[in-house]
């Protein structure tokens, strides 16, 4: 379906409910500059530090499209997870697991609760972007000891810049993207209003130190567009 929510005035800040997952991956093609690149960028680093029987584990899974691009290209077994705090959301996503008939565990709950168990990868795609930021460390320091040794954490995020004209010259390569996409200033300013207090970024450094803090001794980016980065951290 396509992404209309924010056509009507909205009262409510941003949640990931019935109606957001019903047009998840429309909005997420829409709104993420290369989002089909970074997916398979994404992918592709996973597979190449995965681990034949090992985990790979996607916090923040949404509706399983990263799980699903990665069980399409894996050469060989993997044991695949995904973790998703959205009852929606999880249910969108047995729905593709089942229509695709791919073998992966799909787990509703809270990312700070759960056990990760060991993994090769984690991924944590625009996700801590949604974590409170005295928590994010926390979680970090979570995710290092979740994984094997020479073991990866992937994860996206929108980023800010510490210089205020280079952040608003960013801001509005990304508004025009939005705009290229199909949508309204209405729309744009509205999804901005939802997501304030919500969506909070970090700078790269930021996001970097982060990283570091929790024990990663390489954290490096691997793609960038404006506003938003992925990112590789890798356990020694």
């Amino acid at each position: 379906m396509k992404d209309k929510i924010f056509k009507q005035p909205i009262n409510k800040q941003f949640e990931f409910d019935e109606s957001v997952a019903s047009v998840f991956d429309d909005m997420l093609n829409r709104s993420i500059p290369f989002y089909a690149e970074v997916l398979n960028l994404v992918c592709e680093l996973s597979l190449k530090y995965a681990n034949e029987n090992k985990a790979i584990t996607d916090l923040g899974c949404s509706t399983a499209n990263t799980l699903l691009s990665i069980a399409k290209k894996a050469k060989f077994p993997l044991r695949l997870r995904g973790i998703d705090n959205s009852e929606a959301m999880c249910e969108r996503a047995r729905q593709k697991i089942k229509a695709y008939g791919a073998d992966i565990e799909l787990i509703n709950g809270d990312i700070m609760e759960q056990n990760f168990g060991m993994n090769s990868v984690i991924i944590a795609n625009y996700m801590f972007q949604f974590i409170r930021p005295p928590k994010r460390v926390e979680l970090a320091g979570k995710i290092y000891n979740s994984l094997d040794k020479g073991g990866i954490c992937i994860f996206s995020e929108k980023i800010i810049y510490e210089n205020k004209i280079l952040n608003k010259k960013m801001i509005d390569l990304y508004l025009a993207f939005k705009k290229r996409q199909g949508y309204s200033d209405f729309e744009i300013s509205q999804k901005r209003e939802s997501l304030e207090n919500v969506l909070v970024p970090y700078t790269e450094n930021e996001n970097i130190d982060m990283m570091k803090t929790a024990g990663f001794h390489e954290v490096v980016s691997v793609f960038k567009y404006a506003n938003f980065a992925t990112f590789l951290a890798v356990k020694a």
